[in-house]
């Protein structure tokens, strides 16, 4: 029995620590904001390599904590954060020094979680050595779900990192051989107090998506940092109308009469919300993703949008919403949504991937009443700017109105928005969109990239990954002594591929049915996982 519980407490643990990686050194370096899967590709070579040393005669499962101390100590002394020098955004250091640059940073990130996932997964696989392999891979699962599950519940709960990395401590002092060498407390004792100095901020709070940061800069506003990188700010309505007054544009195209009911995906801490109720609004929909965004703006923004009773607050996903939604609006505004966050390392999506496409612009139409507007703005870059334009077009089979803004920093982004009515009609618009050349092929459900010029992936990600490749290539290679060995195991090559490949598929689908929140994700890793287990079950039983 202790041994069967010691290969479900090492599995829950490879998985645990393994979406710790993914996660928390995505709050410090700014190269890992959409580049999760490195840390993700980095791992399943981890493991690979791990159980690749099941029968090496030097066991370096003892090393783990070690390695896993080194690595966050690494993570910490060398962030990658962004500052600004005027209106030019620069990437910082520790200190305010220079920070790694992007080919030093990531191959360092991408190693060290290789090879803290490799020592946890050979202590794994010498575990999986003294069963059965039907019933090491079946306990092998149940940890994982264990693993997966424990970590979705901090989430649902707001726990902070120093909590997520107590609870993989105690993990490894119940799996490390006794006597527990004086390292290895070490080690975990250093790992927890790194943990703790980087997490333990009352400024901070840790949503399923992010570290957010509160700052009062001292001009009235309050800000909020996501990962490092501000995000939004709330202000009082008469600064917000002196520094962005494009939140009132949508409404100078309303119909006159009463506005009865508006909905604000992306509502965030509420200026938006606070600019509807002062526009008469008597009923609106406040739907915001992350849920600690909407809790900073109920405790902290200046106008107390969110304790009007006439405002209904939702943590959900936007597109997802719209969905389900029955009811009929007289606005409907899409506020800034820019999630600065991808949906899974697999997925590659980005949270509001799937707001922004043609069908979803059609559910928008669909909820509008008869005389009702769409309105969405932010900061564009002049390429996405043309593809939501034409997007919204093809939607609602008219232009959209274009009332632009000031430009951005350096002038690469620009301020716009963008209005419709549900007939595809405009009032009092002074300026209609009209195509910069071609129109740029509408964002679809089938392909919903819009950041992506084109239907082609970025030549960074391919070298990316074809370096990913190479490096993994030669470290099995080593490992194993030659590729030929492992020829006899190339049905699980493609076993796995398949696997991964259906894996995926799930998650952009679920996604898309369900919505890009963090609890539809464990869901279906969690549901895959389960799939797996009954698998194991129905094989050990029956024989094909």
């Amino acid at each position: 029995m202790q041994g069967r519980v010691r290969l479900v407490v090492l599995s829950a643990l490879m998985l645990f620590v393994e979406l710790i990686l993914i996660r928390w050194p995505a709050e410090s370096n700014i190269y890992l904001r959409y580049l999760t899967n490195l840390v993700l590709l980095a791992s399943f070579l981890g493991v690979g390599v791990g159980f690749l040393r099941a029968n090496a005669k030097r066991d370096l499962f003892p090393y783990a904590p070690i390695a896993l101390a080194l690595f966050a100590l690494f993570v910490v002394l060398f962030p990658v954060q962004q500052s600004r020098v005027g209106d030019i955004p620069v990437l910082r250091g520790i200190a305010g020094l220079p920070a790694l640059p992007v080919w030093v940073s990531l191959p360092l990130v991408f190693g060290g979680a290789a090879v803290v996932m490799a020592l946890i997964a050979e202590g794994v696989a010498r575990a999986f050595r003294k069963f059965e392999a039907l019933q090491a891979y079946r306990l092998d699962v149940l940890g994982s779900i264990a693993g997966i599950v424990g970590f979705s519940l901090l989430a649902f709960l707001g726990m902070r990192p120093v909590v997520w990395i107590l609870l993989a401590c105690v993990g490894f002092l119940f799996v490390l051989d006794r006597p527990i060498r004086p390292a290895q407390v070490a080690a975990l004792a250093g790992v927890a107090l790194i943990f703790a100095a980087s997490s333990l901020s009352a400024h901070d709070g840790w949503s399923p998506y992010y570290k957010v940061t509160t700052i009062e800069p001292g001009d009235g506003r309050i800000a909020l940092r996501v990962n490092g990188l501000g995000h939004q700010s709330m202000y009082p309505l008469d600064l917000l109308r002196v520094h962005q007054p494009f939140y009132d544009y949508a409404y100078a195209h309303l119909p006159p009469g009463p506005l009865e009911r508006v909905l604000v995906v992306g509502a965030g801490s509420g200026n938006d919300v606070a600019v509807a109720l002062d526009h008469g609004a008597q009923h609106v929909d406040a739907v915001e993703i992350d849920p600690v965004l909407q809790a900073r703006g109920m405790e902290l923004h200046p106008e107390n949008p969110y304790a009007d009773p006439r405002v209904v607050p939702h943590v959900d996903d936007g597109r997802a919403f719209l969905e389900r939604t029955e009811s009929r609006y007289d606005l409907i505004v899409f506020a800034l949504p820019d999630s600065l966050t991808l949906v899974s390392g697999q997925a590659g999506l980005r949270l509001e991937s799937y707001l922004f496409t043609e069908e979803a612009f059609r559910t928008v139409r669909e909820r509008l009443k008869t005389d009702g507007v769409f309105s969405m703005y932010n900061y564009y870059r002049p390429d996405v700017f043309e593809r939501y334009a034409s997007t919204l077009s093809t939607a609602f089979g008219g232009e959209p109105c274009y009332d632009p803004g000031p430009r951005r920093g350096s002038g690469r982004r620009m301020q716009a928005v963008l209005t419709i009515g549900r007939d595809g009609q405009v009032s009092n618009c002074e300026t209609l969109w009209e195509p910069a050349g071609v129109p740029p092929e509408p964002s679809t459900d089938d392909h919903p990239f819009p950041y992506i010029e084109g239907r082609s992936i970025p030549t960074f990600y391919l070298v990316s990954l074809a370096l990913i490749l190479l490096a993994s290539t030669a470290t099995v290679r080593v490992i194993t002594g030659g590729l030929r060995v492992l020829r006899p195991y190339t049905d699980l090559f493609f076993m796995g591929a398949a696997f991964l490949l259906l894996e995926t598929k799930s998650v952009v689908q679920f996604a898309l049915l369900f919505g890009t929140t963090w609890f539809v994700n464990a869901l279906v890793f969690t549901g895959v996982l389960i799939s797996v287990y009954l698998a194991i079950e129905v094989a050990r039983r029956f024989t094909l």
